[in-house]
């Protein structure tokens, strides 16, 4: 396997973090994906990874916790690494991480994602059924009442 380190968030990686979700598709500000709101996330129970190969970054996790849960966001790993057991690597550090926590962990996968639903279920997160997923992101688009 190839040399990597995973590391915790430390302010001022987010520029480069934000490159790296855009690239991979996983975040942005429509999201709410911001500094302020990770930074939030971590001093409320949460976790952030960040997984390199030297200086360049390669991976992300987010983990956010409502006390009750965990919550895995922004799991993924740049094209040119995947398929090298990295994925795996970063998601055993982020189970081993919330094992400790002493909450479960939760994620949402698209089911077009073979890749990503294979490697969950090689780790052992098993599938709740037929749940529909919903959002509210902007509460000025709510029909007016």
């Amino acid at each position: 396997m190839l040399s990597s380190e995973i590391l915790s968030y430390l302010p001022g990686d987010f520029n480069e973090i934000s490159k790296f979700w855009n690239k991979l598709g996983l975040g942005g500000a429509e999201r709410g994906d911001d500094e302020q709101v990770i930074e939030r996330t971590i001093n409320h129970g949460g976790a952030f990874f960040v997984m390199r190969v030297g200086n360049r970054l390669i991976g992300t996790a987010w983990i956010t916790s409502d006390h009750r849960r965990l919550y895995l966001h922004h799991m993924g790993i740049h094209p040119e690494y995947q398929n090298q057991q990295l994925g795996y690597k970063l998601l055993e550090h982020c189970i081993q991480w919330s094992e400790k926590q002493g909450l479960q962990l939760k994620l949402e996968v698209h089911q077009s994602n073979k890749g990503a639903v294979h490697l969950y279920k090689k780790a052992g997160f098993k599938r709740l059924g037929d749940y529909d997923v919903y959002i509210i992101r902007d509460y000025k688009e709510l029909p007016a009442k």
